[in-house]
């Protein structure tokens, strides 16, 4: 049987390639260890120093409508940044993001989704305070389907399989403004609303669904455009993985989960120089349930640092979350 076309399965966020080696009699008894491999998506607002890179995204897990959907979703994150040479010098960074998202299907292979953010920043340092409110960098992917597979365990129980690729771009809809000879360009840069460059985005999206039980992964890869202040954001690597285990209470279908989220950012230049201090590696943990009710979907999700490396440990990520709410169309 040929399993239907679900855009907005809540864990359509994976990639594996080794896939086609996978024997499907065995998917349930390997379905953990296969979850550790993979590591998760996530938006990094940035930091004082490092240069995480404004301007990223995290499409995160969609909810479980069969057509097209639309919602409202808030972001939260936090870094704090002191100088081993200067304890006196620090920052206290907060990053908040309300965004407007959707995802579409076109025909039985194509997947558009996309998002516009409205980005608060608020920077409590040694300097002073600063804050910028205003739209941030606007973000559109199509993927296209590679395959779909539905197939049974040797007990019986549904083996659902999907494989998407794809890519996009983000565009330089958010401000930015910085002045090229600042001592502090790296801060700088990192508190604008957008990156103001166009960058090309390139997704691989993989589901596996054994019973009550799904596994999703994700890979993805930014190439930063350099913007008309002859900024360059570094390249980012980002990879995902979660596991969730779905069960009905009357009308309402629950699905707690749990996932790592890794992140790997090259250094920023300015005029083709490295800026010093940007760039760095992200591990985190991840913990949220999923509520879907007719044709509304809400969920919630917190982040904890596992391993960092940012400023040569002089800047440290916090805690990050997001809540969404979102419709049916």
């Amino acid at each position: 049987m040929y399993l239907k076309y679900n855009l907005t399965h809540p864990f359509e966020h994976y990639l594996r390639f080794n896939l086609f080696s996978v024997n499907v009699l065995f998917m349930k008894k390997y379905l953990i260890a296969i979850t550790i491999v993979f590591f998760t998506v996530e938006q990094s607002s940035a930091c004082e120093i490092c240069g995480c890179g404004v301007g990223n995204y995290y499409f995160g897990m969609l909810p479980q409508f069969k057509s097209h959907f639309i919602g409202l979703r808030y972001h939260y994150n936090k870094f704090n940044t002191r100088l081993v040479s200067d304890p006196s010098q620090y920052s206290n960074d907060f990053y908040q993001t309300i965004e407007l998202w959707g995802g579409w299907n076109i025909g039985k292979h194509f997947q558009m989704l996309g998002l516009v953010p409205y980005n608060i920043n608020h920077q409590e340092s040694d300097e002073g305070v600063t804050s910028l409110k205003g739209l941030g960098d606007a973000i559109i992917l199509m993927n296209y389907k590679v395959f779909e597979v539905n197939s049974k365990t040797g007990s019986g129980k549904n083996i659902n399989q999907e494989l998407l690729l794809g890519g996009g771009l983000k565009l330089p809809t958010g401000k930015f403004a910085i002045e090229p000879n600042d001592p502090d360009v790296a801060s700088a840069a990192n508190m604008q609303l957008g990156s103001g460059s166009t960058d090309i985005l390139l997704n691989g999206m993989y589901n596996l669904r054994v019973g009550k039980i799904a596994m999703t992964a994700q890979a993805n890869y930014k190439i930063s455009g350099t913007n008309k202040d002859d900024y360059r954001f570094g390249n980012k690597f980002s990879a995902n993985s979660f596991v969730s285990y779905g069960f009905n209470a009357n009308k309402t279908t629950i699905s707690p989960n749990l996932g790592l989220l890794y992140d790997n950012t090259a250094e920023s230049k300015l005029q083709s120089a490295k800026v010093d201090l940007t760039g760095g590696s992200l591990l985190q943990g991840a913990i949220g349930v999923e509520f879907g009710f007719n044709k509304i979907s809400v969920g919630f999700n917190a982040q904890l640092p596992i391993a960092q490396n940012f400023a040569e440990d002089q800047t440290k990520q916090k805690v990050k979350g997001m809540v969404h709410v979102t419709f049916a169309l």
